[in-house]
């Protein structure tokens, strides 16, 4: 894990409550985007980074993608802005979650749990309507759960169709269908709705060779 903020009081006390939780991982901290990038290409098997927007050396929003390009962990957003819009905007840039900083320390490691099982944590957004117990298997085809997870995961239509070996025509009409399914539009928007649902879809696996 990797958790990056400018706060280094905050910054430990979070490293502390994580290692609390999971023994075995290895919290590494930075305090700037130049040192995340530094850990990032130091660390290749990173698996969760916990990112502040507001830092020294840039916006985290700003700087989401290219981080998603230098680690494939999953990237969650800390922030104490709990607007939607900037919710949705950190979700639009690759984010798989948010964490407000509001959060009290149960919350959060039940969120680091949900996201690092594959799932998505908003609550500025779970929260805006009753969740839908309805499982995925009830609601889509195992291709199309499969298609799912790849997109909650951020991934493009070409990656998923490489991945999943199957056309990127294909992909298209399986989104399609998820669109339909989850009565949503957008990329975006099917990330909140798979989270207001409660779903787990476990991580996406990538294709051996």
């Amino acid at each position: 894990m990797l958790l990056v903020d400018d706060h280094a009081f905050l910054r430990e006390a979070l490293a502390e409550v994580l290692l609390q939780s999971f023994p075995q991982a290895m919290v590494l901290q930075a305090g700037t985007l130049a040192a995340a990038h530094r850990l990032a290409a130091q660390h290749s098997g990173l698996d969760l980074v916990l990112l502040d927007l507001k830092l020294p050396d840039g916006d985290g929003l700003q700087a989401l993608p290219a981080l998603r390009q230098a680690t494939a962990a999953r990237i969650v957003v800390m922030s104490a802005d709990e607007r939607v819009e900037t919710v949705t905007a950190a979700l639009d840039a690759g984010a798989a979650g948010y964490l407000p900083k509001t959060l009290g320390g149960a919350d959060m490691l039940a969120a680091v749990r949900r996201v690092l099982a594959g799932g998505v944590y908003v609550p500025a957004l779970a929260q805006a309507g009753q969740r839908d117990g309805t499982a995925a298997e009830a609601v889509l085809s195992p291709r199309q759960r499969e298609v799912l997870a790849w997109l909650v995961a951020g991934a493009a239509n070409k990656v998923i169709a490489r991945e999943l070996e199957i056309a990127e025509a294909t992909v298209k009409s399986h989104v399609t269908a998820i669109f339909v399914a989850l009565g949503v539009t957008g990329r975006t928007r099917v990330v909140v709705e798979v989270a207001r649902r409660g779903w787990l879809l476990g991580l996406p696996q990538h294709r051996k060779g």
